[in-house]
């Protein structure tokens, strides 16, 4: 047993040997001081933008006009309030936060459980549907987004926040049915006859078996497909047509469109829009980066 260890405990010195030979060298390179400057300004300039609009929010109109780089002469939640209001913030970020959590939490698990059906039983037309997925992916939304509405609004199923959520699920399956497929043609069957001696039914051995195994994969798809449809404005645009079914994107615009002369109002509610995406990248950035890292290596 010690000799079948020896050539992978050998290749993992190695490894670790190379990687910290890679950071002394890194270490000395003369180049480091210029590209810690150019990394200090590249990092100045991306942030800039920001720092200019959080700073305008808390200013009035004329302040605004004539000094937008200022500091301003009192800090005041007076802007954020108002836009609050005026773009009915709490009713859009719900209505967001509804179909936002519903697609993702859909999208998920029907699609893992797809794939599993796709991987372990073996047929013809199990092939054709998942080739027929892939190749859905190739199709973009602005080449169907007009016979989706003209049919859709035929039906009477516009305006509607569950008939968004079940486009989001047609349209957000296809990628995450392909990752989970690759993923789950890795994990080896004998654990699943295992479970199986011992009694688990099928659903047993997904549910206890296979999905705790698809953790880190589940992380970036839920990461992924929150950003997107967090952050969507095309379809819901199409589908939702009253005021009462408005996401916190929608929201945002027709405020826009509104309360275009008053920039710090504008700046204000620019800020109140992006605070959740914020802070859902925060919390979630070290499963982004796992998540990268786990596809790169495999």
């Amino acid at each position: 047993m010690n000799s079948d260890k020896g050539p992978i405990v050998l290749g993992r010195m190695s490894w670790e040997s190379a990687k910290r030979r890679s950071v002394r060298i890194l270490d000395k390179s003369p180049f480091r001081p210029v590209r810690f400057i150019v990394l200090c300004i590249v990092f100045c300039l991306y942030v800039f933008p920001f720092l200019l609009v959080l700073l305008n929010s808390f200013k009035e109109k004329t302040a605004v006009i004539s000094n937008p780089v200022a500091l301003p002469q009192q800090w005041s939640l007076s802007n954020y309030l108002d836009a609050m209001e005026k773009m009915d913030f709490l009713h859009s970020f719900f209505n967001s936060l509804i179909i936002t959590v519903l697609s993702v939490g859909l999208i998920t698990i029907l699609s893992a459980m797809t794939a599993y059906i796709f991987v372990r039983r073996k047929s013809k037309w199990n092939k054709f549907f998942f080739f027929l997925m892939v190749a859905a992916m190739i199709i973009p939304f602005q080449a169907i987004m007009i016979p989706l509405v003209k049919i859709y609004g035929s039906v009477g199923l516009l305006n509607s926040k569950w008939a968004l959520i079940y486009m989001y699920i047609g349209f957000g399956s296809s990628l995450a049915v392909f990752i989970y497929h690759g993923l789950i043609k890795s994990i080896p069957v004998e654990l699943e006859e295992a479970a199986m001696i011992d009694g688990c039914t099928r659903i047993q051995i997904f549910f206890k078996i296979v999905w705790p195994l698809l953790k880190p994969t589940t992380m970036t798809i839920v990461i992924l497909n929150v950003l997107w449809i967090w952050n969507d404005f095309l379809l819901p645009s199409l589908v939702l047509i009253s005021p009462e079914q408005r996401t916190l994107p929608l929201s945002t615009f027709y405020f826009f469109g509104t309360y275009s002369v008053d920039y710090g109002l504008l700046m204000a509610g620019l800020v109140v829009t992006i605070i959740p995406v914020m802070i859902v990248y925060f919390f979630t950035q070290k499963h982004i980066i796992a998540g990268v890292m786990q596809g790169s290596i495999k």
